[in-house]
């Protein structure tokens, strides 16, 4: 997504790490670009609205329930590949799905 004007910072780069300004995971000189961005761009505050108010939402319905051990494993596995730049597969990897691809 992109406004098609042009800006200090790209549109891209800040909805790759919409998550991190979300979260505060950011350092503050970032934060403050991202603010600037977000004033100069109605796409990208749209977007960042939108994924604030999913955030509020799944932390209210779901903010007291524990997150099954295996289920957080996946996430996060999932996040270091996103992260790592590999290809994300499009189904599950399950341990034994992997183990016999390694096998074969």
């Amino acid at each position: 997504m992109s406004c098609g004007q042009p800006h200090e910072t790209d549109c891209s780069e800040v909805l790759d790490h919409l998550y991190e300004f979300l979260d505060h995971e950011m350092p503050d000189k970032d934060c403050t670009k991202f603010e600037v961005h977000f004033e100069e761009c109605s796409p990208c505050l749209e977007k960042y609205g939108l994924e604030q108010a999913v955030k509020k939402l799944v932390k209210r319905c779901c903010g007291s329930d524990d997150v099954p051990a295996d289920l957080r494993s996946k996430v996060m596995g999932r996040i270091d590949l996103i992260r790592s730049g590999e290809a994300v597969p499009d189904h599950d990897v399950s341990v034994s799905d992997r183990s016999a691809a390694a096998q074969e």
